[in-house]
């Protein structure tokens, strides 16, 4: 009897290793809140330790110059999710349009506000997201943290924190308060021999920027003020959880078998003189908003390196889709970032950002503030005339001007010209339709 159970308990351990074949691993997808592109020790940056994600770094592939297309979290977060840049999913705002008479915490009570993320999230529904091409691909999938499209339901995950809260909830304990979850949630799993999809997007480093006395003390002599000592110990306690995650991995034997991706939904400059942002910062079409690194770590699969390729939030979906060696779905503007003659053929990117409150949720050109785009080392910065009036157009070399310091614009017309041209061939607004009425999405593929 004894030799019958040890059999047997052997035979399961072999098929929990045969639940994750080389083309279906556990995927872990890591997402900071409001970190910039420098504030990471593997980057450079004197003072921010970052241990664990320098671990990742250093054991993946990491495409320093990563970007997301908005620099806002909500619009951001449903590019990660669906593979599409904000005017293709319509999910452009952080909120729905808030009508005037209404103060911001009226509006959050008001009909119209509700009724307005309704829209919002059917937006979602109508697309097929990554949690529900991983469903149909045999995968259980686990939402935690920042999750702004109401019951984790409506983004196609089985498992799920957030109940329907404006951008979390429940959800947004994770990091902060326990990661128990996650853990429970790979137990499960593991329990069903089914591959998993974790969404971590902690509340971290975003404020409120509250950290642990202990890592306060350690940055506060070291910043220039408290509000940046705060900000970077937040850092820093963000990265401690990365470190739980892949310690649970590697005891539970579990770190080969699993892709884990990491990237930031949108930037941070600290301000000095208070808790908020600077400019150039969040919010913005500058790097301080949009970029960020994007690691993958997949031992025995990825060969680790750093990569100087232009690499995107949007790359995500048909990177994964190509791993599970699903059929390219041509509707995606991505590509996969382990093809190198996609990175090679890759000439130019582009991005969009938009008013943090929609002006109308179902013409994304009516949110627009700001269109650019990167080719080589040149980043152009278009403003919409509708929502910023004042702004002027923008031309940088950011290789030798990397926190964008001086328009080159005005003394390069032609290179301007060229770099609209591209722009507008990618996404052009005008051209929009001013009148779309709502489509329902269907039931079927997208809704969950």
């Amino acid at each position: 009897m004894r030799r019958k159970l040890i059999a047997l308990l052997f035979l399961a351990a072999l098929c929990a290793r045969a639940g994750t074949p080389a083309n279906r691993p556990n995927i872990l997808l890591i997402i900071s809140d409001d970190h910039a592109w420098t504030d990471y020790s593997f980057l450079g940056h004197p003072h921010i330790q970052t241990p664990n994600l320098d671990r990742l770094a250093r054991e993946g592939v990491t495409f320093s110059r990563g970007y997301v297309p908005a620099s806002l979290c909500c619009p951001s977060l449903a590019s990660i999710i669906t593979g599409r840049y904000p005017h293709q999913h319509q999910i452009t705002s952080n909120d729905p349009p808030k009508p005037a008479a209404l103060t911001p915490a009226e509006f959050y009570r008001s009909a119209a506000f509700t009724e307005g993320r309704a829209v919002m999230n059917r937006h979602l529904e109508a697309l097929p997201t990554l949690p529900r091409v991983l469903r149909d691909a045999g995968y259980l999938s686990l939402q935690t943290g920042k999750w702004w499209q109401g019951h984790y339901r409506h983004g196609g995950f089985t498992h799920g924190m957030t109940q329907g809260g404006r951008h979390g909830d429940d959800g947004l304990d994770i990091g902060r308060k326990t990661m128990q979850p996650i853990f429970d949630f790979i137990a499960t799993a593991q329990a069903q021999l089914k591959p998993f999809f974790i969404w971590y997007a902690p509340l971290m480093p975003h404020d409120p920027h509250t950290p642990p006395e202990r890592l306060l003390r350690k940055y506060t002599a070291r910043s220039p003020s408290l509000h940046v000592a705060r900000y970077w110990a937040m850092v820093e306690w963000f990265d401690e959880t990365v470190g739980e995650l892949l310690r649970h991995l590697d005891q539970r034997d579990l770190a080969q078998d699993t892709l884990v991706l990491y990237l930031a939904d949108n930037g941070w400059i600290q301000s000095p003189d208070n808790p908020r942002y600077a400019p150039k910062s969040k919010q913005s079409p500058y790097d301080g908003g949009l970029r960020t690194p994007i690691i993958m770590r997949w031992p025995g699969q990825v060969r680790p390196r750093q990569s100087r390729n232009l690499a995107m939030s949007i790359d995500l979906m048909p990177t994964l889709r190509a791993i599970l060696a699903l059929p390219p779905d041509p509707s995606l503007p991505g590509i996969n970032l382990l093809d190198p003659k996609a990175l090679k053929a890759r000439k130019a990117i582009f991005g969009e950002c938009f008013t943090h409150n929609a002006v109308d949720l179902f013409r994304p050109a009516a949110n627009l503030r700001w269109r650019w785009m990167i080719a080589g080392d040149w980043k152009l910065i278009v403003p919409d005339p509708a929502n910023e009036p004042r702004a002027a157009v923008e031309l940088y070399h950011l290789g030798r001007d990397s926190h964008e310091n001086f328009n080159l614009a005005p003394q390069q017309a032609a290179r301007v010209a060229r770099l609209r041209a591209q722009l507008n061939a990618w996404w052009d607004p005008a051209r929009e339709p001013q009148t779309v009425k709502e489509q329902q999405a269907p039931l079927g593929e997208g809704r969950p």
